[in-house]
C-alpha cells in the first residue's frame, strides 16, 4: 500500500521532469513572462494522453523511499516501469504494474504480488497523475513566484528555465512522504503549448528530484502480468 502511494505519486510529479542541459545566457530575444509560459504549460499538460517518465533522486530526501523510477504512464493512471527504493538502508530494484485499481509489484526475487483493489484504491487514485485539476498542471499552476531566467537545451530541445517554489501541501499531495517545501525549476519547451520537459525540485543544498518526460502521447499498452 505504502509502495504503491509513493510509486503514484514520483509518477505524477511527473507528468513535469532531469539531466544536463546547456544555457543560453544571452537570449537574442526578450525572455516570455513566466505567468503566460506557466499557464500555456499547465493547459498542454493537461491534455496529455500518455508519457514516458523517468525519476531520479539525488541525495537523501527525507520522507521519500524511492531512488529512481522510469514508467510508460497514460492518462488514465495506468502504468508500467521500473525502480529503486530504499527500505531501511537498502537498495532494493522493483519491477510494477499499475492497471485499473491493482498495483502489481515485483522485487529482485519472487513473482509479483498483488495488491487488493478495495486496499490500493484508498490509498492513491491514478488517475490523479495527468488530470488538470489534481495533478502535474496543478503543480504548475500552484508554482509561487515564478521567473523565467533563462533560455536552455534540454537533450535537444530548446527550452525556458522557469523559477519558482512549492510549498509541501502542493508537493505532498503527489509525493507522499515529503516534509518540506522545495525550490523547483522548470524547463517548459519553446515550442507550441509549452509542454515541460524537465522539471528539478531542490530541498535544501544537497537533495533534488529530478524528473525528465518524452514520448508524450506515444500509445502505451498497459496489461496485468500472467
Amino acid at each position: 500500500m505504502v509502495l504503491r502511494r509513493i510509486l503514484t505519486g514520483v509518477l505524477a510529479l511527473t507528468a513535469a521532469v532531469a539531466a544536463g542541459c546547456s544555457s543560453d545566457e544571452a537570449p537574442s530575444e526578450p525572455l516570455p513572462d513566466a505567468p503566460a509560459l506557466i499557464r500555456d504549460a499547465a493547459a498542454a499538460t493537461g491534455e496529455i494522453r500518455s508519457a514516458h517518465v523517468t525519476v531520479q533522486v539525488n541525495g537523501t530526501v527525507p520522507g521519500l523511499l524511492v531512488q529512481s523510477l522510469e514508467a510508460d504512464l497514460t492518462k488514465q493512471g495506468e502504468a508500467k516501469g521500473t525502480g529503486t527504493l530504499n527500505q531501511l538502508g537498502q537498495l532494493v530494484e522493483i519491477e510494477f504494474v499499475l492497471t485499473g485499481d491493482t498495483l502489481y509489484l515485483k522485487g529482485p526475487t519472487g513473482g509479483y504480488q498483488e495488491i487488493p483493489a478495495t486496499l490500493s484504491s484508498t490509498v492513491y487514485d491514478p488517475s490523479a497523475v495527468l488530470d488538470p485539476e489534481r495533478g502535474v498542471p496543478q503543480l504548475l499552476t500552484a508554482l509561487r513566484d515564478p521567473k523565467t531566467e533563462a533560455r536552455d537545451e534540454v537533450d535537444g530541445t530548446q527550452a525556458y528555465r522557469v523559477t519558482g517554489t512549492l510549498n509541501q501541501e502542493v508537493l505532498g499531495g503527489l509525493l507522499p512522504g515529503i516534509q518540506s517545501a522545495a525550490d523547483m525549476t522548470f524547463w517548459l519547451s519553446t515550442g507550441e503549448g509549452h509542454l515541460p520537459v524537465k522539471a528539478s525540485a531542490a530541498f535544501g543544498d544537497e537533495a533534488t528530484v529530478d524528473v525528465t518526460l518524452s514520448d508524450v502521447n506515444k500509445p502505451v499498452t498497459v496489461t496485468a502480468p500472467a
